[in-house]
């Protein structure tokens, strides 16, 4: 079912239009395809046979961002310009040309360490500048100018009054901080942006291209479309669905909007309502293994634990954040009377299975190699090697016409793939090539390789924005190792919250909040993990806890007004406030901000210690706090709730969240009180 679903042109235009993109045609854009394949190559080239040192590859991956960040994006944000200025076209082919210095000079530079030449001072100031200038285009003036005011402390914190006062460091000690080594815009964003982040965005762009979105819709659809509240519910679990290959929540919003948003929009939901349940469920993808944001896997290198132990802490908040918005859509359509779809307008969800379900097999072998302990860098790379021969191999099977073989066919690329990828990858490479060779000449086989031209092109230009950030972040980074800043402002937060859980918690909620409100989830993250992480710590936090209550918060503030990106996109799709979407998006995103707690509280809700009885029991004491919550939020249960009702259902689960002696208990008393009392209400 594709009803309300844009044409493929017209939803490139409205990312395009939505990240302030030129839309380029003629020259300009086939120089920009052309960047964009030997950025894919590259990459995918560097991450199978790593022919290149860990900081000539990050050096270059950050030269193909900015040529196609100078190329891509007007100096004047939001410009409408089709055409690129030749000062631009300077800056990206210097930028790239500068991005060699590391791969040219490797081994002087690493001679002369600590001791830079006047030309490696100039080529990393210039670099710098390229780097604050390109991410103030890409997004805007925010972060730049909080990167920029640590890099001002780094240069002249000496002056400061008090305890703010640095020791003093040149010019020289800063660039070689920023530029020269892996403390900076090199540094472990930057190295994770270069290797798994580009490859699990290329991964989900090119299942994007080979029709899973429609594959997941058609899922949901067939599951709950016809359920009370149907077109909610497919947007909640189309959503997550779509997190398993994909961790970028404001993308999601745009790419599956156009289809939930006004199918809810058109069976009763108000527009500011399904505008938030859209914003809050592609939100969510970026906690929803196996797949999960870019920073899930900046989180693993800073804290040095495997990627798989970061799923494994997610995967319980996931289904209870998805859970919540269930619930919450549950209520709200029966709040306002609507029902779902009728079983003629919804597809058959094994039907849709049945037909596509070769596109599930790059998800399956890529779960399978992170739980048997591959690494994201090898799984990311089966995983996209078989999708390619998929995509490649449709129109030969199909030409082909037998079952039986085709069945052979795929089972045997799936086991080339995941089994034997490491061993053979010439055996891989030369398959793909026969397959390109192939489609050549087989009917429907060129559209077939445009399509896979397309989503390679989509992928690299999708790293622009996450690859700058992880760039931009180590000017942070940088600063707070040289300078020591961390450490202090960690004990001050300890301080001001009299070492006291809650405050400290409360504290960090609202930096990462207000932090949110001008810079993505990646710098978010960096900067709150660096400096309020290490007080949780001092208090008793379990290090992957405390580096995961930072890290969904950093997410809800792409949900809190007055700046909400992924309530900004939504209601542009909705055609309504933007505050209003983000007003209720912090009702349906419940989850997001009582799971953080719980967990830090009951560590084995992220399966951090304890035991198996504890971690059902503390998964089950959350899903009744945020069943209350939303029947609180929402004022509906089995029917309207009064005042005091809604009271007392808030005030069972602020008890159960709590976790201090005997609230559990209260917690638990006032829940079977209030559903005693609301079930004989509602019987009358």
């Amino acid at each position: 079912m594709t009803t309300g679903s844009p044409s493929a042109q017209a939803l490139a235009e409205e990312i395009a239009e939505y990240e302030h993109r030129r839309l380029l045609s003629g020259t300009a854009a086939r120089i920009v395809f052309g960047v964009c394949m030997a950025f894919s190559a590259f990459q995918i080239y560097n991450a199978a046979f790593s022919p290149l040192s860990s900081l000539t590859l990050r050096s270059v991956h950050v030269g193909f961002l900015l040529t196609l960040a100078f190329i891509l994006y007007s100096v004047r944000r939001g410009s409408k310009s089709t055409r690129v200025p030749w000062i631009d076209w300077g800056l990206a082919a210097s930028a790239f040309a500068l991005a060699l210095y590391h791969w040219v000079f490797e081994a002087e530079i690493i001679q002369r360490s600590g001791d830079p030449s006047a030309a490696d001072l100039a080529v990393g100031a210039i670099v710098v500048v390229m780097v604050f200038e390109a991410t103030r285009r890409v997004m805007g003036a925010a972060l730049p100018i909080i990167c920029a005011a640590f890099l001002a402390y780094g240069l002249f914190g000496q002056y400061l009054p008090g305890g703010l006062a640095t020791r003093g460091y040149g010019f020289d000690q800063v660039v070689n901080q920023l530029y020269l080594g892996t403390e900076g815009i090199y540094g472990t964003p930057t190295l994770v942006s270069a290797t798994y982040i580009f490859l699990f965005i290329l991964f989900g762009s090119l299942l994007e291209q080979a029709g899973m979105i429609q594959l997941f819709n058609d899922v949901s659809l067939g599951v709950v479309g016809h359920h009370r509240g149907g077109p909610g519910k497919v947007s909640v679990i189309s959503s997550a669905l779509m997190g398993t290959i994909s961790g970028s929540g404001v993308a999601n919003v745009v790419m599956g909007g156009h289809f939930t948003i006004n199918l809810m929009k058109r069976f009763g939901y108000s527009a500011e309502f399904a505008g938030a349940v859209e914003a809050t469920s592609s939100m969510g993808g970026q906690i929803m293994p196996p797949v999960m944001g870019a920073v899930a896997f900046i989180m693993a290198e800073t804290i040095d634990v495997p990627y798989l132990e970061v799923a494994k802490a997610a995967s319980i908040p996931a289904v209870l954040y998805f859970a919540a918005a269930y619930w919450i859509v549950h209520l709200e359509a029966g709040r306002a009377g609507l029902f779902g779809l009728s079983r003629d307008e919804c597809p058959s969800a094994l039907g849709a299975v049945r037909e596509q379900w070769p596109l599930l097999l790059p998800l399956a072998a890529l779960i399978y190699l992170l739980m048997t302990g591959f690494t994201p860098l090898f799984a990311s790379l089966a995983g996209l090697a078989l999708t390619t021969v998929i995509i490649l191999g449709r129109p030969l099977a199909e030409r082909i016409g037998v079952q039986g073989l085709r069945v052979v066919f795929w089972v045997g690329l799936g086991l080339i793939a995941s089994a034997f990828f490491s061993a053979g990858i010439q055996i891989v490479l030369g398959l793909i090539a026969a397959l390109v060779i192939g489609n050549l000449f087989a009917r429907g086989g060129r559209d077939t390789l445009r399509l896979m031209l397309s989503g390679l092109a989509e992928g690299a230009t999708g790293a622009v924005s996450v690859g700058l950030a992880c760039a931009i972040v180590g000017v942070i980074v940088a600063i707070l190792t040289l300078t020591g800043l961390a450490s202090g402002i960690a004990s001050t937060i300890v301080a001001l919250s009299g070492n006291n859980l809650f405050f400290g918690l409360v504290l960090t909620m609202i930096t990462s909040l207000v932090l949110g409100m001008g810079v993505p989830t990646i710098p978010n993250y960096i900067i709150t993990s660096s400096v309020a992480a290490p007080a949780l710590l001092q208090m008793g936090v379990p290090l992957l806890v405390s580096h995961m209550f930072v890290f969904y918060f950093g997410i809800m503030a792409d949900l809190t007004p007055p700046v909400a990106l992924a309530a900004f996109a939504a209601a542009a799709i909705a055609k309504t406030s933007p505050m209003r979407v983000g007003a209720r998006s912090l009702q349906i995103a419940v989850a997001g901000f009582v799971v953080p707690f719980i967990a830090v509280y009951s560590p084995a809700l992220m399966l951090q210690g304890g035991s198996v009885f504890e971690t059902i029991y503390i998964t089950f004491k959350a899903l009744v706090a945020v069943g209350l919550w939303g029947a609180a939020t929402v004022g509906y249960l089995w029917r309207s709730l009064a005042w005091p009702e809604r009271i007392l259902a808030g005030a069972s689960a602020f008890l159960l969240v709590a976790a201090l002696p005997v609230t559990d208990e209260i917690g638990f008393a006032l829940a079977g009180l209030f559903l005693a009392a609301h079930w004989r209400r509602s019987r009358r």
